[in-house]
């Protein structure tokens, strides 16, 4: 197990037993508001579940005093002095000065301390700028990709949310700041713990780290059809008692030949399957994230019975539903952390 793991990557286990986490935020004048508030809020949503501190946070900027924001918000920072106070985790968080500063050599004392640092959109692409050829895979922000690819030669250039080099990640930012913190912090709650965290901060889905970034709202066809929109809608509130295909275009006024070809050029599936896979989905939540019993779950997901669910969820996850439930914790991030 590597030193960041000891540091960070803390079984579920021993969650009541950890000590506090100490996690300093770099912020530079014009820095994303939004991006702040996001790292902050999430670690003040975890403290609150938990009942206790276990994350604590500083701001450090170049020089002593106030910051702004690009939305105009005010930040006291501490001075970031080299290998002083080094923090378990450094957030550097985005905006248009983040490139400059004294973050640069001291994520270097972070990464030789084996420490985790993020580097967030603008702060990312300054990174990337800086280091010329990073050893691992980097990304940033979809409207720096393009820039970067066409002024330089970056090999290892992804547009996953975020990546994962030698310990410093980088990553997307802006809106998905909040996904990407509670993946941080996963490794120190219990799975339903992260699920109460996900619904406090109003968030329906979690995005693994490597999930690719929506980069136009062309990207998503369906975003155009609210005939779809409306199907995708009845489908996930009928998951306990599913409908026939015939049911579901008969309510919503569609062909079945239209709704076919709709959910191939969408979703490259057929209504049928994407239904199943709803109802798959919602069993892997109850299963992972509540107690019930597997014949309640089966019911609740629309299956007839546990035999035929759990050959459904064994299909689509290869595991089964008890071997699902021994998880005893949840990783959203797809590399490790070190």
């Amino acid at each position: 197990m590597g030193k960041a793991q000891n540091r960070f990557d803390v079984a579920a286990e021993i969650t009541n037993a950890d000590i506090s986490r100490n996690i300093e935020i770099y912020v530079s004048k014009g820095f994303s508001g939004l991006e702040l508030s996001s790292v902050t809020h999430v670690l003040a949503t975890a403290n609150t579940l938990l009942g206790r501190a276990l994350f604590s946070w500083r701001f450090s900027t170049d020089a002593p005093g106030f910051v702004t924001s690009d939305q105009g918000a005010l930040v006291r920072g501490e001075p970031s002095v080299g290998d002083h106070r080094l923090a378990d985790m450094m957030v550097v968080v985005g905006g248009r000065n983040a490139a400059k500063g004294t973050w640069l050599p001291r994520i270097r004392a972070m990464q030789r301390k084996a420490r985790t640092v993020v580097l967030l959109s603008d702060a990312a692409t300054g990174y990337i700028k800086a280091t010329k050829a990073p050893a691992g895979r980097v990304t940033t922000h979809w409207r720096d990709i393009t820039p970067l690819v066409e002024t330089g030669y970056h090999p290892k250039l992804t547009t996953h949310l975020s990546e994962n080099s030698d310990g410093i990640i980088t990553a997307a930012g802006a809106g998905a700041t909040l996904e990407l913190m509670v993946g941080l912090i996963a490794p120190h709650l219990t799975s339903p713990q992260v699920a109460e965290l996900g619904n406090h901060l109003l968030l329906q889905t979690i995005r693994k780290s490597d999930a690719e970034q929506p980069k136009s709202i062309a990207d998503n066809e369906g975003l155009f059809d609210a005939r779809l929109t409306e199907v995708i809608r009845l489908m996930e509130d009928t998951v306990n008692e599913p409908l026939s295909m015939d049911e579901i275009t008969a309510r919503i006024g569609v062909s079945t030949r239209h709704l076919e070809r709709v959910f191939r050029t969408v979703f490259n599936d057929t209504p049928a399957r994407f239904y199943k896979r709803l109802r798959v989905k919602r069993a892997r939540t109850m299963i992972e994230e509540s107690l019930l019993p597997m014949i309640d779950i089966a019911v609740a997901a629309g299956f007839g019975s546990c035999t035929t669910m759990t050959k459904a969820v064994k299909a689509e996850y290869g595991l089964t539903p008890s071997k699902m439930r021994e998880r005893k914790n949840v990783q959203l991030l797809t590399y490790d952390r070190h």
